[in-house]
């Protein structure tokens, strides 16, 4: 195995997440394409696991913390690890050592930029993006949202644990309008999912139904909100974790716009 830096040969795999297989994730679009294009110039790092057959298996995504949706100084934040575990499309890479080994590859670039630590964000349930695999890697506990935990490990005696940045408020429903609210910041293809067919939907219903969409890879308009990723249907927050099929998002709006008179 070796952990390599993304280069344009494999970008297109990239922005499916190693899924190319996967019809469902090319409904997303091209919104990672672009926010990668943004990012990159601003010190994104990407790095693939490759096996010994040349087989990508693996990545890991992360950049500076002031451009995440985490505050915090001097540390870099991982966005994502994501070791392809399907039968599909390529393969079973999972237990077979690819996540340590990107992490191990980011945390020492991490340190050769000299930044004081990284931080990390896991679930508390045992899917992905597990905080108890993180926890197995030495990281600490720094603060936790729901079933968000934000982790961390400090390289220096001068590093300081980071801090969700958390909601300060949340869209109104407009009189007489069926309120759709998508917030999208781009990293994620699942997130970008969800706002690809919520839009479908919301032009399929029609004159009932405002749409509005956020695009919180503008840092003034996500700390203005506290918000990245999110679907809200009048003021109240819809599970986008895993994405909604189109025709639950359909329904959902369709009920609500059967009671406007």
């Amino acid at each position: 195995m070796k952990i390599i830096d993304l280069n344009p040969e494999y970008e297109n795999l990239y922005f499916l997440c190693l899924e190319d297989w996967s019809d469902e994730l090319k409904e997303a679009g091209s919104c990672k394409e672009h926010w990668y294009s943004n990012f990159k110039s601003k010190g994104l790092r990407v790095k693939l696991a490759q096996d010994d057959n040349g087989s990508i298996g693996g990545m890991i995504q992360y950049l500076q913390i002031e451009d995440s949706f985490a505050q915090g100084e001097d540390l870099n934040f991982i966005l994502c690890i994501w070791v392809h575990g399907h039968k599909q499309g390529r393969g079973n890479f999972q237990k077979k050592g690819m996540g340590k080994a990107l992490l191990k590859a980011a945390e020492e670039d991490t340190k050769a930029m000299g930044k004081k630590g990284i931080a990390a964000w896991g679930l508390s349930l045992p899917f992905f993006m597990r905080a108890s695999w993180y926890r197995k890697q030495g990281y600490r506990v720094a603060d936790k949202q729901g079933i968000q935990t934000l982790l961390w490990k400090g390289f220096s005696p001068e590093a300081a644990a980071p801090q969700w940045i958390r909601q300060k408020k949340k869209p109104e429903k407009e009189r007489g309008k069926v309120t759709v609210s998508v917030f999208r910041n781009g990293w994620c293809p699942v997130q970008n999912l969800v706002f690809e067919r919520t839009k479908r939907a919301v032009k399929e219903i029609g004159g009932k139904v405002v749409l509005y969409s956020y695009d919180t890879s503008d840092r003034r308009l996500f700390l203005d909100w506290g918000i990245s990723d999110a679907l809200f249907i009048d003021d109240k927050q819809i599970r986008i974790g895993p994405p909604p099929s189109y025709e639950k998002i359909r329904r959902l709006i369709a009920k609500k716009a059967a009671k406007i008179k």
